[in-house]
């Protein structure tokens, strides 16, 4: 198949594309500066693809600062919007026949447990970024299938998740975060690869599924298992106001946080290869 990537240069993009390119497809990425120029060039680049991965997005983990917001929102919904345009505007049978989507379960109110039916949305910046996102792909034709997975918290041994946890673990200064008791959703990162190849070669659907895995932890529990894995102490506690004079107010991705379901996934034939916490990190430190 003819593949093209948003997002082919980041973290999650470079691994899907070496994933589909083993598989013999043909893949390329789109310039980001297609994404917000003029619509004839994207047209141009999307012309019979068989599948666009949207990938696309500005890291959200960062002070919310007005301009740093902006980028956020924009590298998300505006580039989505102008992708879908470039799709409507070709011709039916030069369309591609499959969007495969990033989306986040920042959609959802933290505190709460959701399936993919929740509407129960989170009413701040996140909430408001990730149902925009979404949005914009409503407007798909009806004969180009679209796919889209709200990812959790990523683990692999490159994550900036994992790599900036790594050495103060090591180091005996882990800990939880606040009380630890916030939901604490999370996927390898090979799934997230398998969940995207199985949705481009696979799937013959639309649907929007949560991509987590199976086993539902909190904060606590995690830092347990990986201070255990790593044979460390983790004793100590992050105190949420440390956090918030880095992070601002994005501080609340880490001290908050939805309890999600992956088990539509699984109901649709998915098969997570790390589905604990346990087996994902007992593979990460094993590479690290």
């Amino acid at each position: 198949m003819k593949i093209k990537l948003t997002g082919s240069n980041g973290y999650i993009g470079r691994l899907i594309s070496s994933e589909l390119l083993k598989k013999g497809h043909a893949v390329s990425g789109i310039n980001r500066n297609l994404l917000y120029g003029a619509s004839t060039n994207l047209q141009k680049e999307l012309r019979n693809a068989d599948v666009i991965i949207n990938l696309a997005g500005a890291p959200i983990l960062q002070r919310w600062t007005a301009e740093n917001k902006k980028n956020i929102y924009n590298s998300r919904v505006v580039t989505t919007r102008n992708l879908v345009k470039a799709i409507i505007d070709l011709p039916e049978n030069e369309r591609p026949k499959k969007v495969v989507s990033a989306s986040a379960i920042g959609l959802y109110r933290s505190g709460d447990s959701h399936t993919e039916e929740s509407t129960n949305f989170d009413d701040g910046f996140v909430g408001e970024v990730v149902k925009d996102w979404e949005n914009e792909l409503r407007v798909l034709p009806m004969n180009v299938q679209t796919i889209v997975f709200r990812l959790g918290i990523v683990f692999g041994k490159e994550a900036k998740t994992i790599h900036n946890m790594l050495l103060p673990f090591k180091l005996g200064l882990g800990g939880k975060i606040g009380s630890g008791e916030q939901a604490f959703p999370f996927i390898h990162e090979q799934d997230v690869v398998n969940a995207f190849v199985w949705a481009t070669e696979t799937l013959e659907t639309s649907d929007t599924f949560n991509l987590t895995a199976p086993e539902s932890i909190s904060n606590k529990e995690f830092t347990q298992t990986f201070a255990r894995q790593l044979k460390r102490p983790a004793f100590f506690t992050i105190p949420a106001f440390a956090l918030k004079l880095v992070f601002g107010k994005a501080a609340q991705l880490l001290t908050q946080s939805p309890n999600v379901s992956s088990r539509k996934l699984l109901n649709a034939g998915f098969n997570f290869e790390y589905p604990t916490i346990k087996a994902t990190l007992q593979n990460i430190i094993a590479k690290s």
